[in-house]
């Protein structure tokens, strides 16, 4: 047993764990470290985006207790700073919490930073643990400036909009010798991936990382010229990150 899993002092706080999930179907032993996968299990209390995910994700970690008996807290673009308190307040009876993402880590590109900053103003334990991020893994595995680099979330879903952002994105990284690093939703991957072949330089080295840590994992760094002549991975509702650095 690690010592994140032995008991308490008497009168100690628990703390708000921050736990990785899968980024797509993948057996939690290709991304999940056996300690943190036994901590999880072992956690009653948890506060996700979707409680049906989150159920998924407990039964696939084969959770200690039954999954009717855990609490599963929803948070959503509703949920208010008072509420969350309310929510971690078992924090200081000492109860541990999980904090769970859809996909990826907990916090990063994702709504559950509310949950943090609200434990942090109470001057609560958070415990960040290993896991997929699809933002730092794409960088990884890209080949492109890993020393600076800046995440933008999602870019306009108007084309025209799209384009433009895209371009000042490009002269950010030209600028700044900065690798710029985003999403879609996974729908919309392959127009986003036609935009970024007409928006910009044939010289801009683009990578595109599809599905990591899942059977449908896909890497490949070239430049934009290249992209054009080249044959594209389907990414039709496939999670995918699209990075690129501009020369």
């Amino acid at each position: 047993m690690n010592d994140q899993t032995q008991a308490k002092p008497a009168g100690s706080s628990g703390s708000l764990h921050l736990i990785p999930v899968s980024l797509g179907e993948a057996p939690s032993s290709l991304w999940l470290p056996e300690d943190v996968r036994r901590l999880a299990a072992g956690l009653t209390i948890y506060i996700a985006e979707n409680a049906k995910t989150a159920r998924a994700f407990l039964k696939s970690i084969q959770a200690a207790t039954p999954l009717r008996e855990i609490t599963i807290h929803t948070l959503d673009a509703r949920t208010d700073a008072r509420e969350i308190r309310e929510w971690l307040q078992p924090l200081r009876q000492g109860a541990d919490i999980g904090l769970v993402s859809e996909a990826g880590c907990p916090a990063v590109a994702d709504p559950g930073a509310k949950v943090v900053s609200v434990a942090h103003a109470l001057g609560l334990p958070v415990r960040p643990w290993t896991g997929p991020s699809s933002i730092l893994l794409g960088l990884m595995a890209s080949g492109l400036d890993g020393q600076r680099f800046a995440f933008h979330g999602y870019a306009p879903v108007e084309p025209n909009a799209r384009a433009a952002q895209l371009r000042t994105w490009e002269n950010e990284s030209r600028k700044h010798n900065q690798t710029q690093i985003f999403i879609e939703t996974p729908y919309r991957n392959t127009a986003m991936l036609q935009t970024l072949l007409q928006a910009l330089k044939s010289t801009t080295r683009l990578c595109i990382a599809r599905g990591l840590t899942t059977p449908d994992e896909f890497v490949r760094t070239l430049t934009v010229a290249e992209w054009k002549n080249a044959a594209h991975p389907d990414l039709s509702k496939i999670p995918t990150v699209f990075l690129f650095l501009a020369t």
